[in-house]
């Protein structure tokens, strides 16, 4: 099984627009996300080579999540790497820094938990918060976050020369599809429990926001590390998306299975 991802990474050093025409998905998308087990087809892919991977043991993928509240990135981790192996699987969310990490450089929590040679690492929310949210709160001088981007960029390409491959993802939703989904969370008792007050607020900052991811997807895009623009309005088109990619950069790792020892083998059939 061979995958060609409907998804393009975007242009090194391209500004775009965060319309909200861009978080409606392209018709091929949709029609494979509802016409068949495409989905399910893309899981099974994924677990036989996060087995390979695991068993290679050299080389390892980082899975960056950024969205705006109501994005679905939750949603999605459960949907696409739900059926992973959870030993060779981690998911990092980034809160609020606390006080010990404060007293660190802003990468010193990221670092810590980078996924090790084997093994799928996904991030809710990442390093990009420091360029995101600190800038459009003020939480750091202009001079300061600016240069961030030079530092993402360099921490990113001695990860990859390290062997871990990065795929980064921006859910792009609607402001109407996040005004649905935040009124949605209000109606759900499954769900009310995620509301805060907070989430209105930071909804107000929406073109303050857009500048923020715009300018990061034209700062932090690169061939080493590229950023996609996953139309994140309907789920099961959103998944897909961010399914093939995923697919496809395991298929380009191609991890493969040890040879194993010889005098091992030579106990084929004299285990009594």
């Amino acid at each position: 099984m061979s995958v060609k991802p409907l998804l393009k990474p975007h242009p090194e050093a391209t500004r775009i627009r965060l319309t909200d025409a861009l978080a409606e998905p392209p018709e091929a998308a949709l029609g494979k996300a509802t016409s068949g087990p495409a989905l399910d087809d893309l899981s099974a892919r994924m677990e036989a080579l996060q087995a390979a991977l695991g068993a290679e043991a050299t080389r390892s993928l980082l899975i960056v999540l950024q969205a705006r509240d109501a994005g679905g990135k939750d949603g999605l981790i459960r949907r696409v790497f739900g059926k992973l192996n959870p030993a060779l699987c981690t998911v990092s969310s980034f809160k609020r820094p606390t006080p010990i990490e404060l007293r660190h450089d802003y990468l010193w929590r990221v670092h810590q938990v980078v996924p090790p040679r084997g093994t799928i690492g996904v991030f809710n929310r990442s390093h990009y918060e420091d360029v995101i949210a600190v800038r459009v709160h003020g939480l750091q001088p202009k001079a300061v976050w600016r240069r961030r981007y030079k530092h993402i960029n360099a921490f990113e390409r001695m990860l990859v020369d390290e062997g871990v491959v990065i795929r980064k993802f921006f859910l792009h939703v609607s402001k109407e599809e996040q005004r649905r989904r935040l009124e949605e969370r209000l109606d759900d008792p499954t769900k009310n429990w995620k509301f805060e007050v907070a989430d209105l607020a930071e909804r107000a900052l929406w073109d303050q926001y857009s500048e923020a991811y715009e300018e990061m997807l034209l700062r932090c895009s690169t061939d080493v590390a590229p950023w996609y623009i996953v139309p994140a309005d309907r789920n099961k088109a959103r998944d897909l998306l961010v399914a093939q990619v995923v697919v496809d950069a395991l298929e380009q790792i191609d991890p493969k299975y040890p040879k194993a020892d010889p005098e091992v083998l030579k106990w084929r059939g004299k285990i009594e």
